[in-house]
């Protein structure tokens, strides 16, 4: 138990970190100093919470303790605060990192088709693809769906990895859509997961489980159309 409060304290550390920095970037200058810094600390912040929502789900779902006892459904609480929080951590993770690598390698699509950035994107399919196969089999529609967005969404990333000849500005959408992704998903995982756990009456809420999606899916059509008026400007 004592590991298991150790790594939801860093979590929430690392957290809160990534959540707050996260809107820096997107209000300052792109492409300014400001905007890389507080980037590249949303990032890592995310990328380190994503680490530790990994060994919790792997705690709730293989540690000793029964978690939260007054969740009676234990089937659905091993969806909810095992195999959807591991996604999720990974889903953070592979946002985070695809929207580093689409500035570190903007020139170099050749390097997103190593493993080195294939398997993290692998494994956030293959753990989406388990998420919604074990929500559907719970009867949870919102793990299935929270499952699909984390398949489409690579899914675009090797469209765009693997297209013939895309034009040279194209990565800088991609490195917004990422991490945008990656806001969407590590707000969805603080609301559906952690925030659930201190009111877990409303762990059905559509509210809870929408919210990040509108925002941040607002925020990705709204830098689409900018960038598009850039273009033909």
């Amino acid at each position: 138990m004592q590991l298991f409060e150790s790594l939801v304290v860093a979590h929430v550390i690392a957290g809160a970190t990534g959540l707050i920095a996260f809107w820096v970037p997107i209000a300052a200058r792109k492409g300014g100093r400001v905007h890389r810094r507080w980037g590249r600390i949303a990032c890592y912040g995310f990328m380190v919470a994503g680490a530790l929502a990994i060994a919790m789900a792997l705690l709730s779902l293989y540690g000793p303790e029964q978690r939260i006892p007054t969740f009676t459904d234990r089937a659905l609480f091993e969806g909810l605060f095992g195999w959807m929080m591991l996604y999720l951590g990974l889903l953070t993770i592979g946002f985070a990192d695809y929207g580093l690598a689409m500035v570190r390698h903007s020139r170099d699509r050749e390097a997103l088709r190593r493993p080195r950035y294939q398997v993290p994107m692998a494994a956030v399919v293959v753990s989406a693809v388990w998420c919604g196969v074990y929500g559907y089999g719970v009867g949870d529609p919102l793990m299935v769906l929270v499952a699909a967005i984390g398949v489409v969404a690579m899914m675009l990333q090797q469209r765009f990895i693997w297209r013939a000849s895309p034009a040279r500005t194209d990565y800088v959408g991609e490195h917004f859509r990422a991490l945008l992704g990656m806001g969407i998903s590590a707000y969805t995982a603080f609301l559906s997961v952690g925030l659930i756990r201190a009111i877990p009456e409303h762990v059905f809420n559509p509210m809870i489980w929408a919210g990040p999606s509108v925002v941040g899916v607002s925020l990705i059509l709204y830098f689409t159309i900018q960038t598009g008026s850039r273009k033909r400007g």
